[in-house]
């Protein structure tokens, strides 16, 4: 038995036979985040997409926790960019999200990735340093109606940690703990954002060919949602980091 996240929740339990991973409340983790896990990869089950399958679930005695099936493959992305596995990402997204759904316990509405997260309200109440350009950003999304529709399952904290690959195939989504409702572009400009900081420019439009590709329709009020994602950042980034952010802010920012 090992931890899969700094010395707590979830375990990754081994026997001879079987291997299982092993979720519960942790420092970083909420009950009602292993709650909500469950309840995605029942949908996900449901729908036959690629997830992990729920084998337990005990979740009303005050400490919920869950064992679910462990899958083949790495979760780490490799150093150089690959299209391939950008294309195959956005076509792994668009498989949820095909999955018309509405609001239920333990799956709420999503307005944004990350969604227990808020940092773009924590910058306008001075809980956060913030910058000429995340003002000016979070402003222009301010004056905005968030997009009403389409609206459906969404993965809801998309980026290459949470996946598991093998070679340039994505097998599998993972950590469903913020899943959800909510337009297809709260995981799609997640998911655009996080290759652009990884790896260059290039790599958000070959996240959303895929997507579109799969999903047999173009993706509407990309800029909105690009600019939500970047705007629900923390601040304790590396320069580097806050850079490549910057720029794919600017870049939504632009298209508004």
């Amino acid at each position: 038995m090992r931890s899969l996240h700094g010395g707590e929740s979830p375990w990754w339990i081994v026997g001879p036979r079987f291997a299982v991973v092993l979720r519960s409340p942790s420092s970083r983790i909420t009950p009602e985040q292993v709650a909500t896990n469950a309840a995605a990869l029942t949908v996900a089950e449901a729908h036959g997409l690629p997830a992990p399958r729920l084998l337990a679930a005990e979740l009303d005695d005050g400490a919920p926790r869950t064992l679910e099936t462990v899958l083949p493959g790495t979760s780490t992305w490799p150093t150089a960019p690959s299209t391939a596995l950008f294309l195959a990402a956005g076509a792994a997204i668009a498989q949820v999200h095909a999955v018309a759904l509405d609001p239920r316990p333990h799956l709420p509405m999503r307005p944004r990735p990350i969604a227990v997260d808020d940092f773009a309200r924590d910058r306008r109440l001075g809980l956060m340093p913030t910058t000429p350009l995340l003002e000016r950003a979070d402003e222009v999304v301010q004056r905005m109606a968030a997009p009403a529709a389409p609206k459906g399952f969404v993965h809801g904290d998309v980026w290459p940690g949470n996946t598991l690959r093998m070679g340039i195939r994505v097998r599998a989504l993972i950590d469903w703990k913020t899943a959800g409702v909510g337009n297809a572009g709260v995981d799609l400009g997640e998911l655009r954002k996080q290759v652009a900081i990884l790896y260059d420019d290039d790599a958000p439009r070959h996240v959303l060919a895929g997507w579109e590709r799969a999903s047999g329709r173009r993706a509407d009020d990309l800029a909105y949602w690009d600019a939500v994602a970047a705007l629900n950042t923390p601040d304790s980034w590396s320069p580097h980091v806050t850079r490549r952010r910057d720029d794919f802010l600017r870049a939504a920012l632009a298209d508004l």
